[in-house]
């Protein structure tokens, strides 16, 4: 037997010390085996772009990560700097504990099998055991089955860890993942009362990790990859590559605070749970979470919760000991020690719909990605509009190339409609903007535009700080009509009518849309083509696109009442009611007060769009993020857009994300 026996960690979205199971496993026995602990962390080079990280001449092995359809970057700017948070955050706590991480670039089979090969030939050492968490998307499940060849062919065991940072714990359920409910007020109602349902937490350990291999034992980065070893650096090879190249990219407007200023990793995690516990926000989160304004209308937790910085038992606990006043630091907050709420019932609700996101690309699984999504399974078949002739149908109105010219319209938020404007420049320029927003931008996008919904699903993917792929695709399914909404193609939302709902002065919409903060007429501020010639030339916006040519006119006044004959408008239940489906992952859960500065600055120089049309590979001049100037390659952005039916409607429930 080898003097040293190593455990391989893989660490995927499970970046925390607290509330680990790996680590809980280690520190709870003493007779476990090894002697020496290697936490790895490996950036996939198909899910984030790693050429950055390139020797200088270099070339990359790997193809572009960009998505398959809208040929995004899979993981833009805004998440790549939260997971680089988080990673460190996570190294310094280990190193703390006299133990360690290494971030490796290439495939986890590649690495895994690099490691074994390295310490055999090293002398008196061994991997003994290989780890990692279960996981259940598609490309997860690949990783985790080539790593198990890699480890059998090898002869090293290879364990999968059930993944607990969720709500309900997948073992103490009682159905089987084919029989999981296609509604979820059905899965619902079988899980409640949810305030018993979670594990506890596990125990803070204070017993020592396996120690730390010596140097010696630890592979280097393969060539042609350079690792640093500091954040900064890091930080700077990871973003280097992601250009964006729309042609009207929104600038940060004046005055204008991002809603979502946290930085990545378990310590900031745990300041911002006990933040909303101790400020009062979790108990008001029942009344806040359609906010579109301010850090705290909703728990912005949802970043920790996909990268497993925090876990949803962990929150519970937290709430719990607010309900049960059983923990001093939130004496001060209102209702502590009267028991559950209408807010910290309704964050167990949203905690509860990430899980039930999760258990659908369990059961479904390739169907999370196809075009007809969880309804395949019924037959259902829908010929999307799209801006790639090869795919397009002959008689597609509008043809591909103005389908492209609208979907990129969309994308830099000038479409004309303030609601969907405001909200996707918020997006480019922060990661983050609000459930409310994200169910109208994806309801514009597949329903009023008639997109194909993995465009926007793609683009999400790549802007967003808080992108967990169940809950982002499962929920673009749903507002999209091809996912478990019983309503179908039948809900639809108005986002003219949802801005005035939701956005009663116009403040969010004129935070993010300068151009509009002059009017005074509400109506006009959420569409501009409806001031007067005179009010518009007094803005100086009657050339502007969006007056000019609006991707969508909806007739909507006052008093609320189409213009039109058409069907009218539903007056529905509210979010909090019926909950045909609620918010998940890839996005907000949270609650609303306060601004913060703004976060990473992305500035994008212009391309022109017949380039990026034809797909040419233009090289752009210096950009800038938060004043580091870097040069970065542009690629081809594919994409896609139509127009629909005029047709309007106030879709209730609805899905969270």
């Amino acid at each position: 037997m080898p003097a040293s026996r190593v455990l391989v960690y893989l660490l995927r979205r499970d970046l925390r010390i607290s509330d680990n199971p790996v680590f809980h496993r280690l520190t709870s026995t003493s007779d476990h085996g090894f002697t020496h602990l290697l936490p790895v962390v490996v950036l996939p080079p198909d899910q984030i772009e790693t050429s950055g990280f390139l020797n200088p001449a270099q070339t990359s092995p790997f193809p572009l990560a960009k998505s398959k359809v809208g040929n995004f970057w899979r993981c833009g700017p805004h998440r790549a700097k939260f997971l680089a948070e988080a990673v460190w955050d996570l190294k310094d706590t280990l190193v703390s504990r006299h133990s360690g991480l290494i971030v490796r670039i290439g495939t986890p089979a590649d690495i895994v099998r690099g490691i074994i090969q390295h310490l055999q030939t090293s002398g008196n050492a061994a991997v003994s055991a290989v780890w990692m968490t279960d996981d259940v998307p598609i490309e997860e499940r690949q990783q985790q089955a080539d790593i198990s060849v890699v480890c059998d062919r090898a002869n090293i065991d290879f364990t999968l860890i059930p993944d607990e940072k969720y709500y309900i714990d997948d073992r103490d359920l009682d159905i089987a993942t084919q029989e999981l409910p296609d509604v979820f007020t059905t899965y619902r109602k079988a899980q409640e009362p949810l305030r018993e349902k979670p594990r506890d937490v596990y125990p803070d350990s204070k017993s020592p990790l396996p120690p730390f291999p010596p140097e010696a034992l630890i592979p280097p980065q393969s060539i042609p990859f350079q690792v640093p070893d500091n954040l900064d650096s890091f930080l700077k090879c990871l973003v280097k590559p992601l250009a964006f190249e729309l042609p009207n990219p929104p600038a940060p407007p004046p005055d204008a605070q991002s809603a979502h200023p946290f930085l990545g990793g378990e310590q900031s995690a745990m300041n911002r749970l006990q933040h909303l516990v101790k400020s009062g926000a979790a108990s008001s989160y029942s009344d806040t979470r359609n906010g579109l304004l301010g850090a705290d209308f909703s728990t912005k937790l949802s970043a920790f919760l996909c990268l497993g910085c925090l876990t949803a038992r962990q929150v519970h606990g937290e709430l719990v000991k607010f309900e049960d006043g059983t923990d001093s630091q939130y004496q001060e907050a209102t209702g502590y020690g009267q028991g559950e709420n209408n807010g910290t019932k309704a964050i167990r609700l949203e905690l509860l719909w990430r899980d039930y996101m999760r258990l659908c690309t369990k059961k479904f699984g390739a169907k999370l990605f196809g075009a007809s999504g969880f309804r395949e399974v019924d037959g259902y078949s829908k010929k999307w509009k799209t801006a790639n002739p090869a795919t397009a149908s002959q008689d597609q109105n509008p043809p591909p190339q103005r389908i492209a010219e609208m979907i990129l319209r969309v994308l830099q938020g000038d479409t004309g409609m303030g609601l969907i404007d405001a909200s996707q420049r918020e997006l480019f320029l922060t990661g983050y903007t609000s459930n409310r927003a994200r169910q109208n931008v994806a309801s514009f996008f597949a329903k009023h535009l008639d997109i194909d919904w993995r465009y926007g699903a793609e683009w999400y993917e790549c802007m967003l700080v808080d992108y967990d792929a169940s809950s982002n695709w499962a929920n673009w399914q749903y507002v999209a009509g091809v996912g478990n909404d019983p309503r179908g193609d039948a809900r639809i939302f108005n986002p003219v009518k949802q801005a005035f709902d939701y956005d009663k002065q116009g403040d969010y919409v004129r935070t993010w849309i300068p151009e509009v903060r002059g009017f005074e007429n509400i109506e006009n501020v959420f569409q501009a083509w409806t001031a007067t010639p005179e009010e518009l030339e007094k803005q100086n916006l009657a050339n502007n696109v969006m007056v000019t040519d609006p991707l969508k006119k909806i007739d909507f006044t006052v008093d609320r009442k189409p213009k039109s004959q058409r069907r009218p408008f539903v007056r529905g239940r509210g979010a909090g009611n019926g909950r045909g489906g609620r918010r998940g992952g890839g996005g907000s859960s949270g609650f609303g007060r306060g601004g913060m500065p703004m976060p990473m600055q992305v500035q994008v120089v212009p391309v022109p769009m017949d380039t990026m049309i034809s797909g040419g590979l233009p090289t752009s001049p210096p950009i800038a993020i938060n004043g580091v100037r870097l040069r970065w390659v542009c690629r081809r952005l594919c994409i896609t857009a139509a127009l629909r039916r005029l047709t309007t409607g106030v879709p209730t429930p609805v899905p969270r994300w």
